[in-house]
Order: structure tokens, then sequence, then C-alpha cells
């Protein structure tokens, strides 16, 4: 999901980050009223960030990960895996992909926004998690990752063919039919330690 540097131009990527920093301030008071969301946010950084390096692959203009969006979603909560992804991509920049650092704002918005919809539209109405619900989430964020990814790219300084984007897109269906199966193993893992008062803190697991 990574827009690769020299894709987008200055002046676009002035107003994405601008766009991320936005949204992520109007979010920012909820930290500051639970400051157990703070811990959270770092926990969905750093699951996110091993995520990210266990599964990358090169797929035409941009980068198939194993973005383990789900699993932190349902098991942290909205505004921890909103602040994760974007720590998680400051990390990864910093530590592994320096030039990635040039598409802060850029890759962040092209989480951040889907996520942003699927909890407004499925995640609130979610009830019990199960294969049929998460599989649900799972299509509607990745469907949105895909189609920012295609956004960045269509109004990018790089011509793209149109089969290029949907290459890309399509190789993201095992991750929608996987990820699923590995949300509710990590549910019930944290359900079973629910008695926990470590777990209760760190963790806001979805109901099974």
């Amino acid at each position: 999901m990574h827009i690769e540097p020299g894709y987008v131009a200055s002046a676009k990527i002035v107003v994405a980050n601008i766009a991320a920093v936005t949204l992520l301030g109007s979010q920012s008071v909820h930290l500051l009223k639970q400051p157990q969301l703070i811990v959270r946010s770092l926990i969905a950084a750093a699951f996110f960030t091993l995520f990210m390096q266990a599964l990358h692959l090169k797929v035409g203009p941009s980068e198939l990960h194993f973005l383990g969006a789900m699993p932190i979603y349902l098991a942290l909560g909205f505004v921890p895996a909103l602040f994760g992804f974007a720590l998680g991509l400051l990390v990864q920049g910093l530590l592994f992909e320096p030039t990635d650092l040039v598409h802060l704002g850029v890759n962040t918005l092209s989480l951040a926004l889907p996520l942003v919809l699927v909890h407004a539209t499925f995640g609130q109405r979610l009830g019990k998690a199960s294969v049929r619900s998460i599989l649900k989430l799972d299509a509607a964020f990745y469907s949105g990752v895909t189609l920012m990814v295609g956004f960045w790219l269509a109004i990018g300084e790089v011509a793209t063919p149109l089969s290029v984007w949907l290459g890309f897109a399509s190789s993201y269906a095992a991750i929608v039919i996987v990820e699923p199966v590995f949300t509710l193993l990590v549910l019930h893992a944290l359900a079973r330690r629910q008695d926990s008062a470590a777990v209760r803190y760190c963790f806001q697991p979805q109901a099974l």
C-alpha cells in the first residue's frame, strides 16, 4: 500500500500531510481523556510494524503487506488503530525505509481514511465478531486501501496503466481471505485472559 517516492508531486504531498495531521489531531482529544488509549496506540504501532515487516512484496507501483488491520482494530479499538497506523509507518520509515518518510502523510491517509469509513459504517454496528462479519470489515477496508492507492496514482506524476493497478488491487484478495481467521484467533486468545487487569487495560477486544 506504500506509494513509492516520485509518484506524487511535492505540493500534493504537503496537502496530504496537512490532511493527515488534521485527522489525527481531531482524534487526539481521546488520548488526553483516556490515557490507556496511548498505551494501546503504542501496542498497535508495534504490532502493525511487525506485521508489515513479516510480509512485504513489491506489486506494481506499490507493495503488498500483511497489515493486520482488523486484529488491531478489533483488539485495540478505533483510536489506537488510527494512531498505530501512523506511528507504525513513521517507525518503519525511520528504521527500515527512510525514503518512505517522504510519503508519510500520503501513506497514512491510505490507511486512515478507509479505517474511518469502516468504523463509521460497519464497525460501530458490528455486534459479536464472526468470520462473516470480519470478512465484511476486511473487504471494505482493503477495498478502501486499494482505492486510495489508485487515487494517488491517478493524480500522480507518473502514468500508471489501469491494468497495473488492478493487478495490485487483486493481490490483496488473499489477505482478505486469511486475515479474518487470524483475527478470530487473536480475539479468542484475549477473551481467555480477560480476568487479567493488564490485558483489560492494554486491550479492548470485540465480543465474540
